[in-house]
């Protein structure tokens, strides 16, 4: 069979009307395969797609041969393209013929004819050239541009197949989107109107196609409108499994073809002790193609209305996003009148080196965003910040930053303004010798209405040169150079509380070190590869004395562990500065399994050659011999991954720090456990010891069902500390999400009217349609 595919022609030349010279008299009917079917059916469609004139409208003749060097009557002329509705369709078929006395067209066996990009095809096509009619019958196929496609049992279709009536409509649409209607009527190529109508994003059950989809809509009549990329139904019923739990009278969701669209979203109901019961009705607004707007009312029984809104824009060199609410905040002690929230950020590229951006981030209260349900913080943070990047080598920033507590037993006055803060490094990369030269310089300026005033530049030149010796010997040699300037004032205020008030000075410190590793291997034969490494390094500088008289912003949160064990300076930041001459020594084992697994393990501790008070008491570095790290690793099976960390009293081996934790994952299910003791800590403001333990669960029920769990448990107070469960249905077409979370910490006002310790929340979506969602407080 061929299906030759040809462009808008003429029938054969000597095919007339005249008996003898076309081989067929008026009125014959010509069967043609092949190529000239192909052919055939485009001088015909062509013609009939071209407006007729005077005599030719009321009489249409049959093509004629065209003379060499001439082009059809009314066609169009070379380099005067046809586009949109006015373009030639062109089809092809197994067989094609031509009435010329009744000016019909009729195509059998695989006839597919297209305009543009629009397509159909069906087993017989009939076009009568005097009304302008196209029919198609049998397993008719209407393919559309944007990659829906419609299937009928029979179609007529006029307008260059952009109007017309459909019987027995089926329709694919986007995101698994289908459609069936009795009968379809189509005006102006955009405007679908449908009757009996079901839709659906559902599979078929693959073993009883017969059943009814998981759910669908059916509605009396039905409106696709392609142009405004809406579906609107009247008298709509909600069917699951087959049977109806919801009738509306209208209902209109977007096209699924549609990445976004303005209209009310899907609402959101539940009850809370605060609002009592309530309701969120959304409206999205499509501004344009790059910013839209989401405003948020919320009605309820106990307060009055609330409104919530989400913006966002995009340009060319960088987005802004914001979101925030205002609202009634009565009802607890200390809150009184309307309250609200921002939360929002923006960042825009100047040049190839260059963006600057911000973040800002306020709120009334604590409670006011737990009694309307917004994401709740400890303490909120705003900032405004230029940035450079030069490479992988180079850095910079400025910053100004400010900061917001949200707890009622914060300090506000304590709450620091940071500006300018102002921070560049450079890598320099390696060198002639295969040594690593990195720097830095940092400034900022720190303001407290009840506190500690800072004014600080540092900074930082570091550099490592590794060498490994003929034995297999790492050595690495390192050296680290600090210099500080600091004006303070209120030292003896927070967070310092130093015996002095007033504090300038200028310091600087040099930390060298020699670290010498010997990884030893061996191999285990089938059973992986055996490791043991001693390590020993070697810190020597000068003193620089009782560190607790120095003014401190950035070295408040200290922990000594493994992790830091080697570090020249131990302390997380440059306020403080280790100083002294001291031994770090560790030895780690480890044996690397043949499928990837592992076991490893490390233990160290660290000895000072002076007894001056560098580190906290309690802190485990500060007496000359320090407590003893460790850590410990089990993943023998990719299954199976356990981990612990310690830190251990150097003299009785009591335990100063303990986390462990562990993961099991046994195919659809992952079990999860974790343990966690500290001691007392200054620097966290904890005046007791901490012991938690913590499981969690997921699991893939079944092929659409999911869930899980989630605890924690405070083995000191002997009570739990939070527990919540999840349980979500999820298939092609529908979600469904149910959530139940506990909080089990009381809140530091027992009098507040807004724990909101506990939340239940209940969602379904029917894909491409909707969400609906309950949520209880």
């Amino acid at each position: 069979m061929d299906r030759a595919m040809r462009d808008a022609g003429l029938p054969p030349a000597g095919m007339t009307d005249r008996r003898g010279e076309g081989g067929a008299a008026p009125g014959r009917a010509l069967p043609l395969p092949g190529w000239r079917a192909a052919l055939l059916g485009s001088a015909v469609l062509l013609s009939a797609s071209l407006p007729l004139r005077g005599a030719e409208s009321q009489q249409p003749a049959p093509p004629a041969a065209p003379q060499a060097g001439t082009s059809q009557a009314g066609a169009p002329q070379a380099g005067a393209p046809q586009t949109g509705n006015n373009a030639p369709v062109t089809f092809t078929a197994d067989e094609v013929e031509y009435d010329q006395e009744r000016s019909l067209v009729t195509a059998r066996g695989a006839v597919e004819a297209w305009q543009n990009e629009r397509i159909l095809r069906a087993d017989r096509f009939t076009f009568d050239r005097n009304t302008g009619i196209a029919t198609a019958e049998g397993n008719v196929q209407l393919l559309e541009a944007d990659g829906q496609v419609l299937f009928a049992d029979r179609a007529e279709l006029t307008g260059n197949m952009r109007d017309g009536v459909v019987e027995g409509l089926k329709a694919r649409l986007a995101q698994n989107g289908r459609m069936v209607a009795n009968g379809a009527r189509r005006t102006d190529g955009t405007i679908l109107d449908m009757s009996r109508v079901l839709y659906t994003s559902c599979d078929l059950c693959a073993d009883d196609p017969e059943a009814p989809p998981l759910w669908q809509l059916r509605a009396r009549l039905a409106t696709h409108d392609q142009e405004a990329k809406r579906l609107r139904y009247r008298d709509a019923s909600l069917m699951l499994g087959g049977v109806p739990v919801l009738y509306t009278p209208y209902l209109s969701h977007p096209d699924p073809s549609v990445p976004r669209q303005s209209g009310f979203l899907t609402p959101t109901f539940g009850s809370s002790s605060f609002l009592g019961g309530f309701l969120t009705t959304p409206y999205y607004w499509a501004i344009d193609g790059s910013q839209d707007l989401t405003l948020s009312p919320t009605f309820s029984t106990k307060q009055d209305p609330a409104l919530g809104f989400e913006y966002r824009r995009r340009f060319n060199s960088g987005e802004i996003q914001a979101t925030g609410s205002v609202g009634q905040r009565d009802g607890a002690p200390g809150e009184e009148g309307w309250g609200g929230h921002i939360f929002s950020r923006g960042q825009f590229s100047i040049d190839q080196n260059w963006r600057t951006g911000f973040n800002l981030n306020r709120a009334s209260s604590e409670n006011y965003l737990r009694a309307w349900r917004y994401p709740v913080a400890r303490q909120l943070s705003s900032d405004a910040y230029l940035e450079g990047f030069w490479g992988t080598e180079g850095y910079a920033r400025i910053d100004g930053r400010a900061y917001q507590g949200l707890s009622e037993v914060d300090d506000l006055g304590q709450i620091p303004l940071v500006l300018p803060n102002l921070f560049a490094d450079y890598w320099v990369g390696r060198d002639r010798l295969g040594g690593y030269l990195s720097a830095d310089i940092g400034a900022f300026a720190i303001y407290r209405d009840e506190g500690t005033d800072t004014r600080r530049i540092a900074s930082r030149l570091r550099y490592d040169l590794p060498r490994i010796d003929r034995f297999g010997q790492v050595w690495t040699f390192r050296a680290q150079a600090d210099g500080l300037a600091r004006w303070v004032d209120d030292l003896d205020l927070a967070p310092n509380f130093a015996s002095r008030g007033t504090a300038t000075d200028a310091t600087g410190n040099i930390r060298v070190a020699l670290d010498w590793r010997l990884p030893m291997t061996r191999g285990a034969g089938a059973y992986g590869t055996q490791l043991i490494e001693p390590r020993v390094q070697l810190v020597t500088g000068p003193s620089t004395g009782r560190q607790t008289l120095v003014a401190n912003e950035d070295s408040l949160d200290f922990e000594f562990t493994d992790a830091n064990l080697f570090d020249l300076n131990r302390f997380p930041g440059r306020d403080r500065q280790e100083g002294g001459t001291r031994v770090d020594a560790a030895f780690r084992s480890a044996w690397f399994f043949p499928n990837g697994g592992q076991l490893e393990g490390l233990v160290g501790r660290s000895f000072r050659a002076s007894d001056e008070s560098v580190f906290e008491p309690g802190s485990g570095l500060d007496e000359r011999a320090s407590d003893w790290v460790g850590r410990l690793r089990l993943s023998p099976v990719p299954w199976l991954d356990l981990t612990a960390r310690a830190r251990l009293d150097k003299d009785n081996l009591d335990s100063r720090l303990v986390e462990t934790r562990g993961q099991l994952s046994l195919g659809r299910v992952t079990l999860g456990a974790g343990y966690l003791y500290t001691d007392p800590s200054t620097a966290l403001i904890s005046t007791r010891e901490r012991r938690e333990v913590s499981g969690s669960v997921q699991a893939q029920i079944t092929r659409f069902w999911r869930g899980g769990g989630f605890g924690r448990y405070d083995l000191e107070l002997d009570r739990a500390v939070s527990a919540g469960v999840n349980l979500t249905y999820e298939d092609e077409c529908l979600i469904f999400d149910t959530r139940f979370a506990k909080t089990y910490a009381e809140p530091s006002n027992r009098a507040s009217y807004y724990p909101s310790d506990t939340v239940l929340l209940f969602r379904v979506s029917f894909k491409t349609v909707g969400d609906f969602g309950f949520r209880a407080i």
